[in-house]
């Protein structure tokens, strides 16, 4: 997998572009500076910088070694501080109560390994810390804009009400949007966006 994103992010340019994910910068209410933050499959780093923009203090943290290289580049034109780490979700050993907010942005773990590494990002955060993510749904390969093109490895609200069913939901919904994204993600698209407290 790392070989695949290694040769995508190789290409000239930001495959999604350098702004934010519009969901995540919509929750800026949430955001205060000095909160330890973990950008989770952080590519390029157009998410992990923009929150240390904010004042956060982000590890970003991906399986492409040509993603983190263009995110610190990213960091660097934009003044602020991004520390990164090469590692592979599936087996990396996960910090535990270290952060106060996760962000997982597109990201679509296998079937296989999926309700496991949710549990580890739930666990990566201290009580009272919040995750925000967002997804695509099955219905988003109608529109061919972004994402995996199987159903097996796309997320409902469902699956992720069950998959965090520990936590307090703030927000859960599927929904349509636009995207702008660079050329990775550009056009109409189905997404499922979930915003959640980790219990004391």
């Amino acid at each position: 997998m790392s070989e695949f994103w290694n040769q995508r992010f190789s290409q000239p340019g930001y495959i999604y572009g350098t702004a934010p994910n519009a969901f995540l910068a919509a929750q800026k209410k949430y955001l205060k500076p000095g909160m330890r933050t973990l950008a989770v499959a952080d590519g390029e780093g157009r998410n992990g910088v923009w929150l240390a923009q904010q004042g956060l203090d982000v590890l970003s943290v991906d399986g492409s070694e040509v993603g983190l290289r263009k995110a610190r580049e990213l960091a660097g034109r934009r003044g602020v501080t991004l520390r990164t780490e090469l590692t592979e979700l599936a087996t990396w050993n996960w910090p535990v109560l270290e952060f106060d907010l996760v962000i997982a942005i597109f990201i679509h773990f296998p079937p296989e390994h999926r309700t496991r590494l949710h549990e580890k990002m739930l666990g990566a955060l201290k009580p009272g810390g919040m995750l925000l993510l967002e997804a695509f749904t099955p219905e988003q390969l109608q529109y061919k804009t972004g994402g995996p093109p199987v159903t097996e490895m796309l997320y409902t609200a469902n699956m992720l009400r069950n998959d965090f069913k520990s936590a307090e939901i703030l927000q859960l919904e599927e929904v349509l949007t636009e995207l702008q994204e660079g050329p990775g993600h550009r056009g109409r698209a189905a997404v499922v966006r979930l915003i959640l407290k980790k219990c004391p």
